[in-house]
């Protein structure tokens, strides 16, 4: 079993209206440092597959026909065994958020 966390966002350029409201709230509520905000989906899927090539080629399929929408979105996910998933899960509620490589 495997885990994938899929992160989809709005490609650049994309209007975000709900981010921009998120950015202009935070200034008001004197988080004046954020220069920036892009809302997303965050999404967990546990995967029967038997290997992680296969896991990924079928994550990749999922996220072209359905999950992300191509003409304004972006996709990337990583995989886990689903055991090494729970733990990365259970680090990640301690409110550090270590998002994959190239996503800043």
């Amino acid at each position: 079993m495997w885990q994938a966390r899929i992160y989809v966002t709005l490609k650049k350029g994309v209007l975000d209206p709900q981010g921009r409201a998120i950015e202009n709230a935070l200034k008001v509520m004197s988080y004046g440092e954020v220069r920036d905000v892009r809302v997303g989906k965050f999404m967990v899927l546990t995967i029967d597959a038997p290997d992680r090539e296969t896991a990924a080629a079928r994550v990749e399929e999922m996220c072209r026909r359905l999950l992300a929408n191509p003409v304004i979105e972006q996709y990337q996910f990583d995989l886990a065994p689903q055991g090494e998933a729970a733990a990365a899960g259970s680090r990640a509620g301690t409110g550090v958020w270590n998002f994959p490589e190239g996503d800043a």
